[in-house]
């Protein structure tokens, strides 16, 4: 089984963002919500972000995974996921977005869903 490892890996990014979002509310002292500071709004819609997509595309390629898919095409898209992730975060996360990792990001997690969709579809017509 290969997506267990980048299961662990994308929880451990997880955890960094959750723990951004926490070392946030310390600093400018906010309980709940966002306190109408920019970056702490934008680790909380990093973490969210993340928190929407990344579970469905691990599902995916679990799931593609579990019908003898191919491990290299698995080892690639989980490999992709990661990136992906990491080019979103660090994108949303600028004061002054560019949006270019965050468009990156998004590009490669859906490309990532989409490839693992289909290649399930494939699979089970084939």
């Amino acid at each position: 089984m290969i997506t267990p490892i980048y299961a662990a890996l994308l929880a451990l990014l997880y955890v960094f963002l959750s723990a951004r979002i926490i070392k946030l509310r310390v600093k400018y002292q906010v309980g709940i919500g966002d306190g109408d500071h920019p970056l702490l709004q934008r680790a909380i819609r990093v973490q969210a972000n993340f928190g929407e997509y990344v579970p469905f595309a691990l599902l995916l390629l679990w799931m593609y995974e579990s019908m003898n898919g191919a491990p290299m095409l698995v080892l690639i898209l989980g490999a992709l996921l990661c990136v992906g992730r990491l080019l979103h975060a660090y994108g949303v996360s600028q004061k002054n977005e560019t949006l270019t990792f965050r468009q990156a990001g998004m590009v490669i997690t859906f490309s990532v869903m989409l490839i693992s969709a289909f290649s399930i579809v494939l699979k089970y017509i084939i």
